[in-house]
């Protein structure tokens, strides 16, 4: 049983019947806008950003610290029909961080057309007994009258208990949506130190911001193909060397990504470079390397050594 306790930090003296905690599952389909908002709502940047479907492959949990509470999200990939081992692994994933939530917040992009990805999503939801939010996302794309039919449409579908509009890019109504969510969280203990947003290492956000890049420079040539691994990082007086190893399946793609005399190799990395160096506060060099190995999405062994799916033993 909780005690009427003191909670003492940098935010400040709270009761502990007033500090509210825990855990949200963002689940969607591809591009549904999941990583966008959390990056907003967090303030800062964490989580990876294509206009490509399917760029978020692991579930990472992302922790908002506030006076009214701590809400850790966990950032699932989007819930699709899986092609290859690793798309297994991704869909796995979405599921499994359904289970002992305390919310599944459940995004959908109104400039899509509904169809049987959403239909396969809110039959899952059905079967939950989990508290449901549904967050409508672009909604600066439609007029009023078309919001009001997608909310009607939505709320027959399956127990929301709460509906609401955002836009992840600009930020509207997402005060409203967290508002919403705080209001479902169990007062509880901070899970977290208050200034951590990730309970990702370090090198998972750098190989994450390489493949952010290549997703954006190589748009559909090489589309979802590459694993990036960080095989060193060394710490020198004035800068940080990372090395990093970008993975395909094919000579041609390996091709496509170094480009025309190394020029698209180094405009990823000069682009991933900046993002790394916000993220440690530090100067870095980063060299990047491209492998070629065949068909790695649907070994076990190969997921296993580029971070997807589970370890032996």
């Amino acid at each position: 049983m909780l005690e009427d306790r003191e909670v003492t930090s940098p935010l400040g003296s709270l009761k502990s019947n007033e500090f509210r905690s825990g855990f949200v599952s963002v689940i969607g389909r591809p591009n549904a806008g999941k990583s966008t908002l959390l990056n907003h709502l967090l303030g800062q940047k964490v989580l990876i950003m294509s206009d490509k479907p399917q760029t978020t492959r692991n579930r990472i949990q992302c922790i908002l610290t506030e006076e009214r509470g701590q809400i850790v999200f966990l950032d699932t990939p989007g819930i699709h029909k899986p092609k290859h081992k690793l798309g297994e692994f991704m869909v796995g994933a979405a599921k499994e961080s359904m289970r002992e939530v305390d919310v599944i917040l459940y995004m959908v992009d109104l400039s899509a057309d509904f169809g049987p990805g959403e239909e396969f999503i809110i039959e899952m939801l059905r079967q939950t007994k989990t508290t449901c939010v549904l967050a409508l996302n672009k909604v600066d794309l439609l007029s009023k009258d078309q919001l009001m039919h997608k909310i009607q449409q939505f709320s027959s579908l399956a127990d929301f208990k709460a509906i609401v509009p955002i836009s992840a890019k600009t930020g509207e109504n997402t005060d409203e949506l967290l508002k919403v969510i705080f209001d479902k969280m169990p007062v509880g203990p901070m899970y977290y130190p208050e200034d951590e947003v990730t309970d990702q290492p370090e090198r998972f956000i750098m190989a994450e911001l390489v493949r952010e890049k290549v997703l954006q420079l190589t748009r559909d040539e090489v589309p979802h193909s590459i694993a990036v691994v960080i095989e060193e990082v060394e710490q020198k007086k004035t800068l940080v060397k990372v090395r990093a190893l970008v993975v395909v399946e094919r000579d041609s793609q390996k091709g496509i990504i170094i480009g025309a005399g190394g020029k698209q190799l180094k405009e990823i990395g000069r682009l991933a470079r900046l993002d790394i160096e916000a993220l440690l506060g530090s100067q870095v060099f980063l060299e990047l390397w491209v492998k070629v190995k065949k068909d790695w999405r649907n070994r076990p062994d190969s997921l296993r050594n580029y971070g997807y799916g589970k370890e032996k033993g």
